[in-house]
């Protein structure tokens, strides 16, 4: 059921039309012939690391960049050129923006004070919007005796009380510690859910990805490599980016060589499916880019013929869960990285297991892959084969 606001609904959905943003100076394009539909009331989180174009592809539905080619719908309406005031979106920023010296009620009815809404009406809205937000007893304060969480529900409550037909929100929870981020995190979640307003949500962070949104949409270099639901995007990456970059600890991703239907890991090997190795073929490629989520292994005995072996650099005992990280063994030899002597988790292989199962550091043991949820790209494209 959706909070009431006492106004009429509007429709909006998000299109972006083979949209690219060139900034001047530059030869590559920021966001390169990005090609999304976003539906009315959904929340789409678009993520990627630093860099990528997510807040450039946030800024130009917003007004606040030029598109270069390409068109940006807002309903039914081609609003590429429209003034950013007559777009009818609100925006709530990492920084807050809030005015300092205005209270927490002025600062949420400002924009309608502009806009030359009646004081009466303004109260109304201000009053109803606290209270979806908890903030009823902060609207006399100023913005200084706001813990950090409660500024950023203010900054909320600004947008909220506008209506507008699409929220954009550009990395709202940065400035916030980590519980609190946690915190805000699900209050966001439930309150776009009720409200029922188009979201677009910058993050770079994939946790907030999977746990926020009803659609994901990855971008990196300026191009969108996958959209999808969390679930979707998770358990049949499209590329070796998003496998890589979706789901913490990351997925496992190596390249390896493949000789007669079988991948060559360490000093151990795996049978591939013939519809993979016939792919491969078809590529040209003798290697194979295979990808596996820590939950998907589990530990085998040394006779086992699908298995490899692993030299245990660091464990961790979190409670619930446990994780194990490692270097493959090739004919007994480890690959010792500088990278891994210094125990950065990155390059290693990780498996989860549960806590009672840790294994020691320097212990080396069996690792058997399900080969039903692997992970298979093509190294000459990067893209899905399995």
């Amino acid at each position: 059921m959706r909070l009431s606001m006492k106004g009429k609904h509007i429709m909006a959905s998000v299109a972006y039309d083979h949209v690219t943003r060139i900034y001047p100076g530059n030869t590559e394009p920021s966001v390169n012939d990005l090609c999304l539909d976003v539906e009315d009331g959904e929340f789409m989180v678009l993520v990627g690391p630093s860099g990528c174009g997510k807040s450039t592809t946030l800024r130009m539905l917003a007004g606040l960049e030029e598109v270069n080619k390409g068109r940006i719908f807002i309903g039914d309406q081609d609003v590429t050129t429209e003034q950013p005031k007559n777009r009818d979106i609100a925006m709530v920023f990492q920084n807050y923006a809030l005015y300092p010296h205005m209270s927490v009620a002025d600062n949420m009815g400002f924009a309608l004070k502009i806009a030359g809404v009646p004081k009466n009406e303004i109260r109304r809205k201000v009053e109803e919007t606290a209270r979806i937000l908890d903030l009823t007893d902060l609207l006399d304060r100023k913005p200084k005796a706001l813990s950090g969480g409660q500024r950023q529900r203010v900054a909320m409550g600004r947008a909220i009380v506008r209506q507008p037909k699409v929220f954009l929100m550009d990395e709202p929870l940065s400035n916030l510690d980590a519980k609190l981020r946690a915190q805000t995190r699900t209050q966001i979640a439930n309150l776009q859910r009720n409200l029922g307003v188009t979201t677009l949500y910058v993050t770079h962070d994939q946790t907030e990805a999977l746990t926020m949104g009803d659609r994901i949409a990855v971008i990196n270099f300026g191009a969108l490599q996958q959209c999808g639901t969390p679930s979707e995007l998770y358990s049949r990456p499209g590329n070796v980016f998003v496998a890589g970059f979706i789901g913490s600890p990351s997925m496992n991703l190596g390249t390896y060589a493949v000789s007669e239907g079988r991948v060559r890991i360490g000093d151990g090997s795996i049978a591939l499916p013939r519809e993979t190795t016939d792919k491969l073929a078809a590529c040209a490629d003798s290697k194979i880019v295979l990808g596996f989520r820590p939950e998907a292994a589990r530990f085998a005995s040394a006779d086992d013929p699908e298995s490899f072996r692993l030299l245990v650099r660091n464990v961790e005992d979190l409670g619930a869960d446990g994780y194990a990280y490692g270097d493959v063994l090739t004919g007994g030899a480890a690959s010792t990285t500088a990278s891994s002597l210094m125990g950065d988790q990155n390059k290693l292989t990780a498996i989860r297991v549960t806590p009672r199962e840790l294994p020691k550091v320097g212990d080396v043991v069996n690792i058997r892959i399900d080969q039903s949820t692997m992970h298979l790209f093509a190294p000459s494209t990067g893209l899905r084969l399995n």
